[in-house]
């Protein structure tokens, strides 16, 4: 029987320890996709307790206590802090095959060297000690950060966001490179024309401007799709249900656009014209500037209204949906390959069903101009675990190349979220070892410690310009 969580955790043959110690695990992470405030990181702050800095904001967390019988007020109403720990605590020993489990004690060893469960009999001293640990300077943001061995983080940031924080942190000469990305889904929301009204009219005063037609709108946008350049930018992201693919003419947007202005209810027909046509703009300026764009794709969002009109968006109540993904998605990368717009390419997926499609749809587009130009991006969301790891790395092992593939990346709100890059690494060590183990790949590991490192980071230190 081999212990919990020891040093060859995941790696179920010597080769694949040997694999992993020898070539994947020294090496520094960049995380080019995740959601971490850069407020906080410029600013450097220590954080008060473990709790705030595990549990405030991890809808992950949140969905399993709910599932657990933990009242509302114990997860994000008014009870203490340590309060809240306590729940978690009794919650954890019923995580068992929950990736929540071993991300839990992985985060605990890793930042606060605590070796103990996490229970009830445990709580109150794993919650003293890590949030001694948190008061010193070696445990502030950036050196949480710093000591998860992280060279580059891209941030999520909406068009209208300043940048200070990033200003802040370049000025400041900071050991961690943190960039924005540039991220316009409000800008396309037309299912939502107050809203998105609402937006426009703050654009317009951030910009400066008058926006009273499409083309001054595009103006403005694009300005802002030039200011996040200017401050390191080279990275979009949208976070889609489905590619939005429907012919349009510029002179239907224009007058689309008009009834959006006069507060007009939109047709069907229309928002998903809208849609397209900012989409197809977005992409444009992304391939004009050398940039990567990404896409997530298929999350059923906010289906609890009751709990999302009392608790907002992004607090646990969004699944995987079952979207058509593939005609459109074809549809709209082939407009942009026909007219050579197509900016290198990341598409995440989080229908399981559909990661053939995605694992093919990737080989239509890849032209030989760029090694991996368009990726079919890691297991995101609800599928960053074991099981939806492999599969996506199979898919993409059997239908493209996994030696070209640019790795994991966190998609987190956390700063203690880090050694899912680790919980990759020794999925994908553990996947060449036993190979190689049963003579289904040659036992070269100079040439497969390679390929691994590849994965692990260099070739997204390649993929991407930073």
């Amino acid at each position: 029987m081999k212990n919990f969580l020891d040093e060859n955790f995941l790696l179920q043959t010597a080769t694949a320890q040997r694999l992993y110690h020898e070539y994947a695990k020294g090496l520094p992470i960049i995380d080019y996709h995740c959601h971490l405030p850069p407020d906080q990181i410029a600013q450097n702050l220590n954080f008060k307790n473990i709790t705030q800095v595990w549990l405030y904001g991890d809808h992950y967390k949140w969905r399993a206590m709910r599932t657990n019988g933990v009242n509302e007020d114990y997860i994000t109403g008014s009870k203490t802090d340590y309060e809240k720990f306590e729940k978690w605590a009794e919650t954890v020993p019923y995580t068992l095959r929950n990736p929540l489990y071993h991300w839990t004690h992985l985060e605990l060893q890793r930042y606060f060297d605590v070796h103990d469960l996490l229970t009830p009999d445990t709580s109150q001293k794993i919650y003293d000690d890590c949030t001694a640990k948190l008061q010193t300077p070696e445990y502030s943001v950036q050196g949480l950060i710093k000591k998860m061995n992280v060279e580059t983080i891209c941030t999520t940031d909406d068009p209208l966001d300043n940048l200070q924080y990033h200003q802040q942190l370049k000025q400041s000469g900071a050991a961690i490179k943190v960039l924005p990305a540039y991220r316009p889904d409000k800008a396309m929301n037309a299912d939502d024309t107050v809203a998105l009204n609402a937006y426009i009219d703050k654009l317009a005063e951030v910009t400066n401007t008058s926006i009273d037609n499409i083309d001054n709108y595009l103006q403005a946008l694009k300005s802002r799709h030039d200011f996040f350049a200017e401050n390191g930018c080279s990275v979009s992201d949208h976070g889609l249900e489905q590619i939005y693919a429907e012919d349009y003419t510029d002179d239907e947007i224009r007058t689309i656009f008009n009834k959006i202005r006069a507060g007009e209810t939109l047709l069907p027909g229309e928002i998903l014209k809208f849609k397209s046509a900012m989409l197809f703009h977005f992409a444009v300026w992304d391939h004009e500037k050398g940039w990567v764009q990404q896409y997530h794709l298929g999350a059923l969002r906010n289906n609890n209204t009751r709990l999302l009109t009392k608790l907002g968006p992004d607090t646990g109540f969004d699944s995987i949906g079952d979207f058509s993904q593939g005609r459109a998605l074809s549809k709209f990368l082939n407009k942009l390959d026909t007219e050579d717009k197509l900016a290198k390419t990341i598409i995440y997926n989080l229908n399981p069903a559909d990661n053939e499609l995605m694992a093919t749809m990737i080989g239509n587009f890849n032209d030989g101009s760029v090694a991996g130009k368009v990726q079919f991006g890691s297991a995101w969301w609800f599928l960053d675990q074991k099981d939806g790891m492999t599969k996506q790395i199979n898919a993409l092992s059997n239908m493209g190349l996994l030696s070209r593939f640019i790795g994991m990346l966190t998609d987190s709100r956390s700063f203690l979220s880090f050694p899912r890059h680790e919980y990759f690494r020794r999925l994908v060590c553990n996947l060449f070892g036993e190979d190689i183990e049963n003579g289904e790949l040659p036992n070269d590991i100079e040439w497969t410690g390679k390929i691994i490192q590849d994965i692990c980071y260099y070739n997204a230190k390649n993929y991407f310009t930073f």
